[in-house]
């Protein structure tokens, strides 16, 4: 029997895109005959897997998971909405997104920490269920956030199932307030964040690069007027006001009102509570936004179904 070493479960997982654990197990079922571990694997279904690597992935779910003063988002995608509404996919999403409260940000922490009740780590699960599914699916990226003090409050927009859905939300308070109070106001903020999609924080977190780029749009614009370019610059700097409020959260107008500032919003809260309240971090996942769909020709589609073979 040859050994079954490290190197060959990576060999056969890149032959056949089967997950980690069953090469080791198909490795061990024929003696360590890779040609043998392949064929075990292919009558298993297991590496079709391989197959559908390459297609796009733009559907699936966003998961959300808080634990007091923890919270998970995390997006898994699948490649058509019918996969989204399958209960084994949802148990999968939903399992993987309370396991990241504890794995953090690491996405690759996440895919080999144990799925509970398979023997399997969470990417092997995966790729079982590609498998089993047929369909191509892929774990796209987790946010964790947490606070010393306070709470992490979730919202999912639009749930197709507890917790699961489109546009995850996850906001971060920092306070001693009450506890009750402190979801008061997180629970519609988060819904605000959903709503409103503001790229930063605070000012002082803005991309100095994009910020760079406005800049350089606002001059351009400017400077149609005429103007000296002292007098530009002003405009500018009044001009940026806008951008900030476009994309920064405590700049923006609260959409729960849509008249006060949510920094002043913020304030309001505390002064209520009788202790500072402070966002410390927010993270806000949309299902499949900036993955580049392939766009079928529907004709063309239908013609090909229906030509004889």
């Amino acid at each position: 029997m040859a050994e079954i070493t490290a190197a060959l479960v990576k060999e056969l997982r890149e032959k056949t895109g089967a997950g980690m654990m069953d090469c080791k197990r198909a490795l061990a079922e024929t003696a360590g005959d890779l040609e043998g571990a392949v064929d075990w694997l292919r009558k298993k279904g297991l590496s079709a897997a391989a197959k559908k690597a390459g297609r796009v992935a733009a559907e699936g779910l966003v998961g959300v998971a808080t634990r007091g003063k923890q919270g998970a988002v995390l997006e898994v995608n699948a490649e058509t909405d019918f996969v989204a509404r399958n209960e084994t996919f949802q148990h999968f999403v939903r399992t993987a997104t309370e396991l990241a409260l504890t794995t953090g940000d690491d996405l690759e922490r996440l895919r080999s920490a144990a799925f509970p009740g398979t023997g399997r780590s969470v990417g092997d699960e995966l790729t079982h269920m590609i498998a089993t599914v047929g369909e191509n699916m892929a774990l796209r990226r987790v946010r964790r956030l947490e606070v010393k003090n306070g709470a992490v409050l979730g919202y999912v927009h639009n749930p197709l199932a507890p917790g699961l859905g489109k546009i995850g939300v996850l906001v971060a308070l920092e306070s001693t307030g009450d506890g009750e109070k402190l979801a008061a106001l997180g629970k519609p903020l988060a819904m605000h964040v959903a709503a409103a999609r503001p790229d930063y924080l605070d000012i002082a977190s803005v991309d100095p690069a994009a910020l760079e780029r406005e800049r350089e749009v606002l001059r351009e614009q400017s400077r149609a007027s005429g103007k000296p370019e002292a007098i530009i610059e002003k405009m500018v700097e009044g001009r940026l006001r806008k951008f900030y409020e476009e994309v920064v959260l405590l700049e923006q107008i609260y959409v729960v009102d849509g008249e006060s500032r949510v920094s002043k919003v913020i304030d309001a809260a505390a002064k209520e509570l009788g202790t500072p309240v402070k966002v410390a971090g927010f993270a806000r996942f949309a299902l499949g936004e900036g993955i580049a769909k392939e766009q079928g020709d529907f004709a063309a589609d239908v013609a090909a179904a229906v030509k004889p073979r």
